[in-house]
């Protein structure tokens, strides 16, 4: 634990007296990640199909269209003790740039070890929806928990579904700080928004509803977590209050070390 404790320590005091050329390295690093690893995903991965546009393209330059390869095999995270040894020898050798590299894995790892705890903690059933398993996604994609993103389904046979996402999830982060910034002011303009402020188990809350989307419900439970309700089919906003309150919320900010 020492250990760990004092390359995070390094890790933050190397970052900020190199600001200056951060950009340059920090470039040369995210390169390096993804041609070796890519994003560390909790579930088989899969190439994207390729839209019409670009297999004409393809066409008209001469190219084979691609028709297959199988995809991308799953990666396991990787090891944090292996990556804190990495880390220490580059040091020792002056090789900053690798033990930088290692360091980010071994946090990378952490990261999705806790998702999977996190997973684990999450009910089979909510109301009468059964978890599809099968869907449940860990993703770190960046080292410091700038997005962490633990995702499950729960749903039946009358297409309701109730999708959870835990974490640093980037495009609800924007959505949420809008709305807990504005939504005074909207609500005071006497328009109709569609959205309002709740709490749930004392956390501060927006849920939203659209017609094509149905209800979202995004609490905030601390600096930079959230938990996303996204609720497809439910029957009215009293369901979709009751269904949140049924989690551990509290269990939740705990285990993500949130206050």
């Amino acid at each position: 634990m020492k250990n760990v404790l004092y390359w995070l320590c390094f890790l933050i005091l190397f970052t900020v007296t190199n600001k200056a050329s951060s950009q340059g390295f920090l470039k040369k690093l995210k390169d390096k990640v993804s041609n070796v690893v890519g994003n560390q995903v909790d579930q088989k991965a899969s190439v994207p199909p390729g839209n019409d546009s670009g297999n004409n393209n393809s066409n008209s330059s001469g190219k084979p269209t691609n028709k297959g390869g199988g995809g991308l095999s799953n990666t396991a995270p990787p090891d944090v003790k292996a990556q804190m040894t990495e880390a220490e020898n580059a040091h020792n050798a002056k090789n900053y740039s690798d033990a930088r590299y290692s360091l980010q894995q071994a946090l990378m790892g952490v990261e999705i070890q806790l998702g999977r705890q996190i997973l684990k903690s999450l009910p089979a059933s909510v109301d009468a929806l059964a978890a599809d398993t099968t869907q449940d996604v860990v993703t770190s994609t960046q080292w410091g928990w700038s997005n962490l993103s633990i995702h499950r389904v729960w749903k039946n046979n009358a297409d309701k579904q109730l999708t959870i996402t835990i974490g640093n999830a980037g495009m609800y982060a924007g959505l949420a700080t809008m709305y807990f910034s504005n939504a005074g002011m909207m609500e005071a303009s006497g328009t109709k928004q569609n959205f309002k402020q709740v709490r749930v188990k004392g956390n501060k809350a927006i849920i939203q509803y659209a017609d094509n989307t149905g209800y979202t419900l995004i609490i905030s439970i601390g600096q930079t977590s959230m938990v996303v309700y996204e609720c497809i089919n439910f029957a009215n906003e009293q369901e979709v209050m009751t269904t949140a309150n049924s989690f551990d919320i509290d269990g939740i900010k705990k285990m993500l070390g949130e206050q």
